[in-house]
Protein backbone atom coordinates (compact mmCIF):
# COMPACT_ATOMS: atom_id res chain seq x y z
CA UNK A 1 0.00 0.00 0.00
CA UNK A 2 1.28 3.45 -0.91
CA UNK A 3 -0.14 6.89 -0.15
CA UNK A 4 0.81 10.34 -1.40
CA UNK A 5 0.71 12.94 1.36
CA UNK A 6 1.44 16.58 2.13
CA UNK A 7 2.23 18.41 5.33
CA UNK A 8 2.49 22.12 5.91
CA UNK A 9 5.16 23.70 8.12
CA UNK A 10 5.90 27.35 8.78
CA UNK A 11 8.35 27.42 5.87
CA UNK A 12 7.42 24.59 3.48
CA UNK A 13 4.67 22.54 1.94
CA UNK A 14 6.16 19.04 1.83
CA UNK A 15 5.00 16.35 -0.57
CA UNK A 16 5.94 12.73 0.12
CA UNK A 17 5.10 9.08 -0.45
CA UNK A 18 4.39 6.70 2.42
CA UNK A 19 4.60 3.04 1.36
CA UNK A 20 4.39 -0.27 3.18
CA UNK A 21 4.26 -1.16 6.85
CA UNK A 22 6.77 -1.90 9.58
CA UNK A 23 9.88 -0.14 10.80
CA UNK A 24 10.20 3.26 9.07
CA UNK A 25 12.93 3.88 6.50
CA UNK A 26 13.40 7.44 5.19
CA UNK A 27 15.17 7.95 1.84
CA UNK A 28 16.46 11.40 0.85
CA UNK A 29 17.21 12.22 -2.79
CA UNK A 30 20.10 14.30 -4.09
CA UNK A 31 20.64 17.36 -6.25
CA UNK A 32 18.85 17.35 -9.60
CA UNK A 33 16.55 14.53 -8.48
CA UNK A 34 13.19 14.11 -6.79
CA UNK A 35 11.67 11.36 -4.65
CA UNK A 36 11.07 9.14 -7.69
CA UNK A 37 14.80 8.44 -8.00
CA UNK A 38 14.08 5.85 -5.26
CA UNK A 39 11.22 4.08 -7.08
CA UNK A 40 13.07 0.74 -7.33
CA UNK A 41 14.08 0.93 -3.68
CA UNK A 42 10.56 1.77 -2.52
CA UNK A 43 9.22 -1.32 -4.29
CA UNK A 44 11.89 -3.58 -2.76
CA UNK A 45 11.94 -2.18 0.77
CA UNK A 46 8.22 -1.59 1.26
CA UNK A 47 7.54 -5.33 1.11
CA UNK A 48 8.78 -5.57 4.70
CA UNK A 49 9.17 -2.00 5.94
CA UNK A 50 7.47 1.36 5.93
CA UNK A 51 9.29 3.57 3.42
CA UNK A 52 8.98 7.35 3.21
CA UNK A 53 10.38 9.35 0.29
CA UNK A 54 9.97 13.10 0.16
CA UNK A 55 10.44 15.80 -2.45
CA UNK A 56 12.93 18.00 -0.62
CA UNK A 57 11.93 21.66 -0.20
CA UNK A 58 12.10 23.40 -3.57
CA UNK A 59 11.75 20.12 -5.51
CA UNK A 60 8.72 18.63 -7.25
CA UNK A 61 5.52 19.38 -5.37
CA UNK A 62 7.31 20.55 -2.21
CA UNK A 63 7.28 24.33 -2.18
CA UNK A 64 8.98 27.03 -0.18
CA UNK A 65 6.44 29.34 1.47
CA UNK A 66 8.62 32.33 2.28
CA UNK A 67 11.92 33.96 1.47
CA UNK A 68 13.96 32.06 4.04
CA UNK A 69 16.87 30.41 2.20
CA UNK A 70 16.95 26.69 1.50
CA UNK A 71 19.89 25.27 3.48
CA UNK A 72 21.14 21.87 4.54
CA UNK A 73 20.01 22.72 8.08
CA UNK A 74 16.55 23.89 7.04
CA UNK A 75 16.02 20.71 5.01
CA UNK A 76 17.09 18.58 7.99
CA UNK A 77 14.57 20.49 10.10
CA UNK A 78 11.90 19.85 7.45
CA UNK A 79 12.57 16.10 7.69
CA UNK A 80 12.33 16.37 11.46
CA UNK A 81 8.95 18.09 11.11
CA UNK A 82 7.72 15.34 8.79
CA UNK A 83 8.76 12.60 11.22
CA UNK A 84 7.11 14.47 14.09
CA UNK A 85 3.92 14.82 12.03
CA UNK A 86 3.91 11.07 11.34
CA UNK A 87 4.62 10.33 15.03
CA UNK A 88 7.80 8.45 14.10
CA UNK A 89 10.12 8.25 17.10
CA UNK A 90 12.87 6.18 15.47
CA UNK A 91 13.84 5.47 11.87
CA UNK A 92 16.68 4.56 9.54
CA UNK A 93 17.71 7.55 7.42
CA UNK A 94 19.55 7.03 4.13
CA UNK A 95 20.58 9.94 1.91
CA UNK A 96 21.96 10.09 -1.60
CA UNK A 97 24.57 12.76 -2.40
CA UNK A 98 23.01 16.04 -1.17
CA UNK A 99 20.56 13.87 0.74
CA UNK A 100 23.58 12.43 2.53
CA UNK A 101 24.66 15.93 3.57
CA UNK A 102 21.18 16.39 5.03
CA UNK A 103 21.43 13.01 6.78
CA UNK A 104 24.70 14.07 8.40
CA UNK A 105 23.13 17.30 9.60
CA UNK A 106 20.08 15.42 10.87
CA UNK A 107 22.30 12.92 12.73
CA UNK A 108 24.10 15.84 14.37
CA UNK A 109 20.90 17.63 15.44
CA UNK A 110 18.51 14.74 16.14
CA UNK A 111 20.55 11.59 16.90
CA UNK A 112 17.89 10.26 19.26
CA UNK A 113 15.57 9.64 16.28
CA UNK A 114 17.97 7.37 14.42
CA UNK A 115 18.24 3.61 14.72
CA UNK A 116 20.90 3.76 11.98
CA UNK A 117 21.73 5.96 9.03
CA UNK A 118 23.76 5.95 5.87
CA UNK A 119 25.49 7.82 3.08
CA UNK A 120 24.67 6.67 -0.45
CA UNK A 121 27.38 8.14 -2.72
CA UNK A 122 27.92 10.97 -0.27
CA UNK A 123 30.64 12.41 1.93
CA UNK A 124 31.11 14.08 5.30
CA UNK A 125 33.92 16.25 3.95
CA UNK A 126 33.29 19.90 3.17
CA UNK A 127 33.90 21.09 -0.36
CA UNK A 128 37.52 21.77 -1.20
CA UNK A 129 38.50 25.28 -2.32
CA UNK A 130 38.52 24.02 -5.90
CA UNK A 131 35.08 22.45 -5.55
CA UNK A 132 33.71 25.66 -4.02
CA UNK A 133 34.84 27.56 -7.10
CA UNK A 134 33.17 24.95 -9.32
CA UNK A 135 29.92 25.35 -7.39
CA UNK A 136 30.08 29.14 -7.68
CA UNK A 137 30.69 28.88 -11.42
CA UNK A 138 27.79 26.45 -11.66
CA UNK A 139 25.47 28.95 -9.97
CA UNK A 140 26.59 31.60 -12.46
CA UNK A 141 26.09 29.21 -15.38
CA UNK A 142 22.55 28.44 -14.20
CA UNK A 143 21.85 32.15 -13.96
CA UNK A 144 22.94 32.62 -17.56
CA UNK A 145 21.57 29.50 -19.24
CA UNK A 146 19.01 28.07 -16.78
CA UNK A 147 18.97 25.05 -14.52
CA UNK A 148 17.87 22.55 -17.14
CA UNK A 149 20.74 23.40 -19.49
CA UNK A 150 23.15 23.01 -16.57
CA UNK A 151 21.77 19.61 -15.58
CA UNK A 152 21.69 18.44 -19.19
CA UNK A 153 25.46 18.88 -19.26
CA UNK A 154 26.26 17.57 -15.78
CA UNK A 155 23.94 14.58 -15.31
CA UNK A 156 25.79 12.26 -17.73
CA UNK A 157 29.00 12.83 -15.74
CA UNK A 158 27.36 11.15 -12.74
CA UNK A 159 27.31 7.78 -14.50
CA UNK A 160 30.12 5.34 -15.21
CA UNK A 161 31.29 4.72 -18.77
CA UNK A 162 29.71 1.28 -18.59
CA UNK A 163 26.37 2.69 -17.49
CA UNK A 164 26.39 5.23 -20.31
CA UNK A 165 26.59 2.31 -22.71
CA UNK A 166 24.04 0.07 -20.95
CA UNK A 167 21.33 2.43 -19.67
CA UNK A 168 21.28 5.52 -21.93
CA UNK A 169 17.48 5.59 -21.75
CA UNK A 170 17.56 6.01 -17.97
CA UNK A 171 20.10 8.82 -18.24
CA UNK A 172 18.03 10.58 -20.89
CA UNK A 173 14.88 10.19 -18.81
CA UNK A 174 16.62 11.79 -15.83
CA UNK A 175 17.74 14.68 -18.04
CA UNK A 176 14.22 15.14 -19.41
CA UNK A 177 12.75 15.12 -15.92
CA UNK A 178 15.18 17.81 -14.78
CA UNK A 179 13.36 20.34 -16.96
CA UNK A 180 10.80 20.63 -14.15
CA UNK A 181 13.31 22.04 -11.66
CA UNK A 182 13.22 25.74 -10.88
CA UNK A 183 16.58 27.37 -11.51
CA UNK A 184 16.39 29.33 -8.24
CA UNK A 185 16.02 26.12 -6.22
CA UNK A 186 18.94 24.47 -8.00
CA UNK A 187 21.09 27.54 -7.31
CA UNK A 188 20.08 27.45 -3.64
CA UNK A 189 21.02 23.78 -3.40
CA UNK A 190 24.40 24.42 -5.01
CA UNK A 191 25.08 27.34 -2.67
CA UNK A 192 24.22 25.42 0.50
CA UNK A 193 26.28 22.41 -0.64
CA UNK A 194 29.21 24.74 -1.32
CA UNK A 195 28.92 26.37 2.09
CA UNK A 196 28.24 23.30 4.23
CA UNK A 197 30.75 22.55 7.02
CA UNK A 198 32.90 19.45 7.40
CA UNK A 199 30.91 16.90 9.41
CA UNK A 200 33.43 14.11 9.94
CA UNK A 201 32.89 14.67 13.67
CA UNK A 202 29.35 13.33 13.19
CA UNK A 203 30.81 10.06 11.93
CA UNK A 204 33.28 9.94 14.81
CA UNK A 205 30.53 10.45 17.38
CA UNK A 206 27.99 8.09 15.81
CA UNK A 207 26.58 5.65 18.36
CA UNK A 208 24.48 3.73 15.82
CA UNK A 209 25.51 1.80 12.70
CA UNK A 210 26.39 3.84 9.61
CA UNK A 211 26.18 2.55 6.03
CA UNK A 212 28.39 3.68 3.16
CA UNK A 213 27.63 2.91 -0.49
CA UNK A 214 30.24 3.97 -3.06
CA UNK A 215 30.89 3.35 -6.74
CA UNK A 216 34.36 2.71 -8.09
CA UNK A 217 33.71 5.24 -10.89
CA UNK A 218 32.13 7.92 -8.70
CA UNK A 219 33.84 11.26 -9.31
CA UNK A 220 31.46 13.21 -7.04
CA UNK A 221 32.06 11.06 -3.93
CA UNK A 222 35.44 9.41 -4.66
CA UNK A 223 36.21 5.93 -3.41
CA UNK A 224 39.38 7.05 -1.58
CA UNK A 225 37.40 9.63 0.42
CA UNK A 226 34.66 7.20 1.38
CA UNK A 227 37.09 4.44 2.37
CA UNK A 228 38.83 6.88 4.72
CA UNK A 229 35.53 7.98 6.27
CA UNK A 230 34.17 4.46 6.67
CA UNK A 231 36.65 3.85 9.49
CA UNK A 232 35.41 6.78 11.58
CA UNK A 233 32.13 5.46 13.08
CA UNK A 234 32.23 2.96 15.90
CA UNK A 235 30.23 0.53 13.75
CA UNK A 236 30.03 0.91 10.00
CA UNK A 237 29.25 -1.08 6.87
CA UNK A 238 30.62 -0.31 3.42
CA UNK A 239 29.77 -1.72 0.01
CA UNK A 240 31.84 -0.87 -3.07
CA UNK A 241 30.02 -1.21 -6.39
CA UNK A 242 32.26 -2.03 -9.36
CA UNK A 243 31.81 -0.08 -12.60
CA UNK A 244 29.22 2.16 -10.95
CA UNK A 245 29.32 5.94 -10.78
CA UNK A 246 27.27 8.24 -8.54
CA UNK A 247 23.84 6.79 -9.32
CA UNK A 248 23.54 3.19 -8.13
CA UNK A 249 19.76 3.63 -7.78
CA UNK A 250 19.70 3.57 -11.60
CA UNK A 251 23.02 1.90 -12.43
CA UNK A 252 22.77 -1.13 -10.12
CA UNK A 253 19.33 -1.07 -8.47
CA UNK A 254 19.11 -4.75 -7.60
CA UNK A 255 22.54 -4.79 -5.98
CA UNK A 256 21.78 -1.60 -4.09
CA UNK A 257 18.49 -3.06 -2.87
CA UNK A 258 20.33 -6.16 -1.67
CA UNK A 259 22.82 -4.10 0.32
CA UNK A 260 20.15 -1.83 1.79
CA UNK A 261 18.09 -4.80 2.91
CA UNK A 262 21.13 -6.48 4.47
CA UNK A 263 21.92 -3.32 6.39
CA UNK A 264 18.35 -2.77 7.57
CA UNK A 265 17.86 -6.40 8.60
CA UNK A 266 21.15 -6.31 10.46
CA UNK A 267 20.32 -3.32 12.63
CA UNK A 268 16.64 -3.89 13.43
Amino acid sequence: MSALKTISTDHYELFYEDAGYGFPIMLLHGFGEDRTIWDDQVIALSKNYRVLVVDLPGTGKSIQKNENPITIDSMADAIHALLHYEVIHECILLGHSMGGYISLCFAEKYPELLKAWGLIHSTAYADSAEKKLIRTKGIETMEQYGGHAFLKNTIPNLFSATSKQIIPEKINALIDKSAAFQTASLQAYYATMRDRPDRTHVLLSATVPVLFIVGTEDAAAPLTDILAQSHLPNKSYIHVLENVGHMSMLEAPQLLNQYLLQFIEGVI
